[in-house]
């Protein structure tokens, strides 16, 4: 009933996305997804990915096969558009096979599967698709927001910011100093954040074959629940960025061309008119979110894999920062915002008790107190650095600590090994 649930919420709010879409003559995310079932898809990377999230069901004969098929269809393609002279300009060449061989699964448990295993295969099918379509998804989002949100927070998030030392004027000019490779490496970095997810998602569900049923939590349940709340604080809270709001990109909506090189100057800030192209995605930083789930759930993974999930989050700090798309502030309360959903999803699994809910409602709070302050006190913040800098990152440590401190309560705890009871001796 869960499932079923969930997958009618998910059908109706696609379908209410797309309609939004069409309202501003744009098509929507399962137009866009339906596209590249024929047509080059955006990330082909990401379809393949979703493939093999959907395979942690299968055996390993039906991998194999599962992996030809989708490599043989991409292959039928790459060759029908070299004969049509047909050049891929956006996108990726790759990624239509991965998409048919999860639309047949899907096919195959409706028709070919019965009862639990039907059920189990649906559920690899969907959570594929899910991922995949949380990416179109959030493409409409970032639309919507650029249509309906005519003015934007920057100056005082920037003003704010201040608190911080400006840490994206600060990383902007590192990142320039390293050139063009430091700025390649972390771009992919940046790009690829949900290969990663999956990845770790992978480890997190090798068992599942062999089981026949998914783990109470996982990765891939933290990642689409912040896709999935994040977009309505951008609405709440619309911000483009440095690198729109005071460098070159935002062109003359931009309040001046000053990042990286020059800090804002403190301002009384106000709501200040934008374009209705440039997404208002900053607030918070979903990327840093991603990346901070990502670091979570590698930590009980080999040291391969914790190794990873650290820099995967360090490096994302450094491009959100260093790109000029987000402010310091807006990666704290990604942090905060992070937590809280992982929190509230692991008590969902583990079941509701007082630590739990004092975890969610401590973050919950935070988190709105964070916006509160950005919002109604930027310039106590840049004038006080020295007291409201320390506040903020005592606030988001007070999330961290509560949430190291009550999941350790809900871990295992080992049985003691039993002592030989002595045994009597012969005389």
């Amino acid at each position: 009933m869960l499932w079923a649930t969930a997958g009618v919420a998910t059908l109706g709010f696609l379908i209410a996305l797309e309609i939004a879409s069409r309202r501003y003559g744009l098509p929507g995310p399962i137009t866009n997804q339906a596209r590249e079932v024929i047509f080059p898809p955006k990330s082909g990377f990401l379809l393949y990915a979703g493939m093999a999230l959907m395979m942690v069901v299968l055996t390993w004969r039906e991998r194999f096969i599962a992996f030809g098929v989708a490599v043989g269809i991409d292959i039928a393609f790459v060759l029908t558009r070299w004969a049509a002279d047909v050049k891929v300009t956006d996108g990726h060449p790759f990624g239509n096979g991965a998409l048919w061989v999860l639309l047949g699964y899907a096919v195959i448990a409706v028709t070919r599967r019965t009862g639990r295993e039907r059920a189990l295969l649906l559920k690899g099918v969907g959570l594929a698709l899910l991922l995949v379509a949380g990416r179109k998804t959030g493409d409409t989002w970032l639309l919507i927001t650029s249509k309906t949100r005519p003015a934007v927070l920057d100056q005082y998030v920037a003003t704010a910011d201040h608190a911080l030392g400006n840490p994206s004027w600060v990383v902007g000019r590192l990142v320039r100093a390293t050139g063009p490779i430091g700025a390649h490496v972390l771009d992919y970095v940046y790009i690829q954040l949900a290969v990663a997810a999956v990845v770790v998602a992978l480890y997190q569900l090798r068992n599942v074959a062999a089981e026949r049923r998914f783990p109470a939590h996982h990765l891939v349940r933290t990642f689409l629940a912040i896709g999935l709340l994040g977009p309505a604080i951008y609405m709440i809270f619309p911000v483009v960025g440095p690198v729109f709001a005071y460098g070159a990109d935002g062109g003359h909506w931009a309040v001046a061309n000053v990042w990286p090189e020059t800090a804002p100057a403190l301002i009384a800030p106000h709501p200040m008119p934008f374009d209705q192209i440039t997404p208002r995605n900053c607030m918070p930083s979903l990327h840093t979110a991603w990346a901070t789930t990502i670091f979570l759930h590698s930590r009980r993974g080999p040291r391969i894999l914790r190794f990873a999930g650290t820099f995967w989050l360090i490096a994302t700090l450094g491009a959100t920062l260093g790109f000029g798309y987000h402010y310091g502030v807006d990666l704290i309360a990604g942090v905060v915002f992070a937590l809280t959903v992982e929190a509230a999803l692991r008590s969902f699994a583990h079941g509701w008790d007082r630590a739990g809910i004092q975890l969610v409602a401590h973050g919950a709070t935070v988190f709105a107190a964070l916006l509160v302050a950005y919002r109604y006190l930027p310039r106590e913040m840049a004038t006080y650095p020295w007291l409201f800098g320390p506040l903020l990152l005592l606030a988001m440590a007070s999330v961290i600590h509560g949430y190291v401190r009550t999941t350790r309560l809900w871990e295992p705890k080992a049985a003691p090994a039993p002592r030989p009871e002595p045994q009597p001796e012969l005389v």
